[in-house]
């Protein structure tokens, strides 16, 4: 996806099970995220980044949601050990992930391999991208911080 495309009506289902689609946040924006995996470093250095400035993004108008291919039962335990204040879609089958363009080829320790990409879609009111932070771009632990700065 790229900026000016329209996300997907059906985003998945988040940590209770519970069916999320983007309607569900016509009128206000999102900061919508895709990370690799529950409880590692930089997911969790994220994730809290975002968390712990909930409110700030909240007052520009902001609702969070992350996205990765963990399962709903991992979300919890994520969720409940880091006291995330925002849901998670459990997107098992990389529907969400290969839509959004956050499911590829990627690099670590000369190995290549396919999985999630580290991106944040910031999507207005409309439910249309109007930034994308590439994996290049993010700086974990101080996340919330570059989408605020805006």
């Amino acid at each position: 996806m790229n900026i000016g495309d329209r996300i997907p009506e059906i985003l998945g289902t988040d940590q209770d099970g519970k069916e999320i689609k983007a309607s569900d946040f016509k009128g206000r924006k999102l900061v919508l995220y895709t990370y690799p995996k529950d409880n590692t470093s930089g997911c969790t250095a994220e994730a809290c980044s975002l968390r712990d400035h909930k409110e700030e993004l909240a007052a520009k108008g902001y609702e969070i949601l992350g996205v990765s291919k963990d399962s709903a039962a991992s979300h919890k335990k994520f969720i409940e050990k880091q006291n995330l204040n925002f849901p998670l879609i459990a997107d098992t089958d990389t529907t969400l992930l290969q839509a959004l363009g956050a499911w590829g080829e990627k690099v670590a320790c000369g190995r290549r391999t396919i999985g999630t990409l580290r991106t944040t879609y910031l999507v207005n009111e409309d439910g249309v991208i109007e930034h994308i932070f590439l994996p290049k771009q993010i700086k974990t632990k101080e996340h919330a911080e570059q989408i605020l700065s805006l």
